[in-house]
Parts: C-alpha cells; structure tokens; sequence
C-alpha cells in the first residue's frame, strides 16, 4: 500500500494529512502550531540593545527581522517532521501545500531524501480549510 502525505502549511500553523490509496480520503496524522509567527514584531524583540561596540568587536550588521526568523524556525520544525516520517518509512510520497513565502523556507530547509519524495508543490495557503473542502482542492493530484 503506498501513503502519501500532505502537509498543509503557512509561518503560524501546518496539518499533515496522510491518504492511504484511492478513495481512502484524508486522515489527519499532526497538527502543528508555532503562535510566535503571529506575534506582533515588538513584542518579539527585546528592548535592550545588542552589546555592540569598541574596535575590535565586529560591525554593527542589519538587524534580522524577528517575524522571519520565527517563520525560518518553524519552517525547520516542519522539515524535521517530514524527515522524520521518512526515515520511519511512514510515507512514499509527498505533497506540499504552503503559503509563498513560508514555500521557499520549507524548501530550504529540506533534506534531499525527503525532495526525492516530494511530487507536487501547491503555492496556496489552505490551511482554514475544512477536511473536505481541502480534499476538493488536492482532487487533481491525488486520489482521495
């Protein structure tokens, strides 16, 4: 029996899907939520200033956007999950719905065994989506 994964995705949150064969439908294996990616930007930084100065001590750089940095972090919680189930040999396929942005953080982050299994990439943030109405979405691409 061949599984598929599909891990719906954005910064904040991801649901993995699993489908197990044609007309099996989609049952859901996680639910993951990072909240630290809907955080208002000043309430992700620290009010006290870097430690910065003196010769000797290194340029003062641009400063990372915090909201970036927590959407990098979970899109590396999410590839760990996905390499996870790989080295379990919990599925043989994947498909890959995210948001744009948060899409190329995930894709960054992923090791070449999983994007040996990933068949389609979706560019779409589907994940309010109820179960079925998200079924009707991937119909195209996999057989639920």
């Amino acid at each position: 029996m061949s599984v598929t994964w599909i891990m719906v995705a954005n910064a904040s949150q991801a649901r993995l899907f699993a489908n197990e064969g044609p007309n099996r439908g989609l049952q859901l294996v996680k639910e993951m939520l990072h909240p630290e990616s809907r955080e208002k930007t000043s309430n992700l930084v620290s009010d006290r200033s870097g430690a910065y100065g003196g010769p000797g001590h290194g340029a003062v750089g641009q400063p990372a956007d915090p909201k970036h940095h927590e959407a990098e972090r979970f899109a590396q919680e999410v590839s760990r999950e996905l390499e996870a189930g790989r080295v379990k040999n919990s599925y043989d396929r994947l498909i890959l719905v995210a948001s744009a942005p948060f899409m190329g953080l995930v894709n960054n982050h992923l090791p070449g065994q999983v994007r040996s299994k990933l068949s389609e990439s979706i560019d779409k943030d589907y994940t309010r989506l109820p179960v079925k109405e998200l079924a009707g979405h991937l119909q195209n691409v996999v057989f639920l």
